[in-house]
């Protein structure tokens, strides 16, 4: 593996260095000698991590640090008037979005398999990751949430095989070379860069085409959007679904037990192939594990390894996880963030017995809510009790004239117990007076509202949040 065509820059800053994908990159290229420094706008544990292992990381803006080095990686959240943007290019310095960096590193790997989909791309990145590993395929990691089995987002491996979580937004995995691409599903989502839904399929049929003359694409053929988009291209197909009895992959005899993991068979073209059992929720699992499946064997890797595997994986963080317990109250957290994902956490919270369920929930980005608030409050009015928290602003300022008392209102219509609060300390004491034995919490969302959850328990958070 070379490095040729950035390995003229020794001295690399990243600003914005603390988000989850910037601070598993910059963990990743220190094994191979660069000098990294960076900023941040905040503390964090990314960045404190980052600090332990020797990276010079200053909290602010600090454009004096932009004048010691040759390249400038930021990301696609950073402003233009940033104050070390802004002196970068007084400088006239070398500048790389954090996407196009990492597709420099990329081209270092002949296997690069890249997961990609509106919907699972974490879970299916670290599953087919937990795979790799038990093979002893010693692959190289990136993935957009802390995996406890390589103890954080990234893992630098000494083969050719790279396992890397490729997000569609601002067209960032067009940056990517893969040599197998993932295509999970297709939806509806960051409409604050994507026209429509056409767009976007047309930026995925885009990402398929980037693959190499020997290149494989592996697509859920119950997807529509998915199917549209992978008649089209070029390559080989290797398709996976549980309806679609045209795949090359399909699960079948898919039962639950009474804590909601699936046992299912696989078939690989219409003949038994092996069965597996899930220690994670969900029929969207079962796909998850279809596309992992696919993946696994697409490498010759050994059914018994495959299936290991699987049945070790119990979830990435915020992906469903249970935290832990208040009072003898089971609180899970979620990263879902979009009206599907909510779908499915809602589905994941009825394969548990119960009585009630808490939803607490935190908007993510003031465009995704006003583009999706009716759909949203749609799917939350299904839980019995939806706590609100204020929109998650991220990379946005509130341009929209949108706030979480809208979907309250909307909630309320078929729903009255739904409710705002301004802070997370009222979300915890307001559950503290009313959750009874029985019910289950689950807070939803991908800023931090993680840590009503953690305020519950009285635990400390370990997570990485973007």
């Amino acid at each position: 593996m070379t490095l040729d065509s950035i390995s003229m820059y020794k001295r690399i800053h990243m600003i914005g260095i603390g988000g989850v994908s910037m601070s598993g990159l910059a963990e990743h290229i220190t094994h191979f000698g660069f000098c990294i420094t960076g900023s941040d706008a905040k503390e964090s544990e990314n960045t404190l991590h980052l600090k332990s292992l020797g990276v010079d990381v200053q909290i602010g803006h600090h454009p004096e640090m932009v004048s010691f080095a040759d390249l400038i990686v930021y990301t696609a959240a950073i402003p233009k008037e940033d104050a070390e943007f802004v002196e970068a290019q007084r400088l006239g310095k070398k500048m790389m979005e954090r996407s196009e960096f990492l597709g420099a590193i990329t081209k270092c790997y002949s296997e690069c398999i890249c997961i990609s989909g509106t919907h699972g791309k974490t879970t299916t990145t670290s599953m087919i990751a937990t795979c790799f590993l038990e093979a002893n395929f010693d692959p190289t990691i990136e993935v957009g949430a802390y995996l406890k089995k390589i103890g954080g987002n990234n893992r630098t491996g000494n083969s050719n095989y790279f396992i890397l979580e490729a997000c569609e937004y601002v067209d960032s995995f067009l940056e990517f070379f893969p040599h197998t691409a993932i295509l999970l599903n297709i939806d509806n989502d960051h409409l604050d860069y994507f026209k429509n839904i056409e767009h976007i399929k047309q930026s995925f049929f885009k990402f398929t085409e980037r693959l190499n003359e020997t290149g494989v694409v592996i697509a859920n053929l119950d997807d529509e959007n998915t199917r549209e988009v992978v008649s089209k291209t070029t390559h080989q197909v290797i398709g996976y679904g549980i309806e679609n009895e045209h795949a090359t992959f399909v699960a079948k005899e898919i039962r639950f037990d009474s804590y909601g993991y699936p046992t299912f068979s696989v078939f690989k073209n219409k003949e038994f192939y092996d069965t597996y059992t899930l220690q994670v929720h969900g029929k969207h699992n079962v796909l998850n594990a279809l596309a992992t499946i696919a993946t696994c064997d697409l490498y010759f890797m050994e059914k018994s390894l495959i299936q290991k595997g699987l049945s070790t994986f119990t979830g990435a963080n915020r992906r469903f996880e249970k935290i832990g317990e208040f009072k003898g109250i089971p609180v899970y957290d979620d990263y879902a963030h979009h009206p599907t994902e909510i779908k499915t956490t809602l589905s994941c919270s009825r394969d548990i017995p119960h009585n009630k369920t808490w939803a607490v929930f935190e908007p993510h980005t003031y465009s995704r809510t006003k583009d999706h608030l009716k759909e949203f409050a749609s799917v939350l009015k299904e839980f019995d009790c939806i706590l609100l928290a204020d929109i998650y602003a991220a990379r946005e300022v509130n341009t929209y004239g949108i706030s979480s008392k809208d979907l309250e209102n909307l909630i309320k219509l078929e729903n009255e117990n739904c409710f705002y609060f301004e802070n997370y300390d009222a979300i915890v004491s307001y559950l503290k007076e009313h959750v009874e034995m029985s019910d289950i919490i689950v807070t939803i969302g991908a800023g931090t509202i993680n840590q009503v959850g953690y305020q519950l328990i009285e635990k400390k958070s370990y997570s990485l949040i973007e």
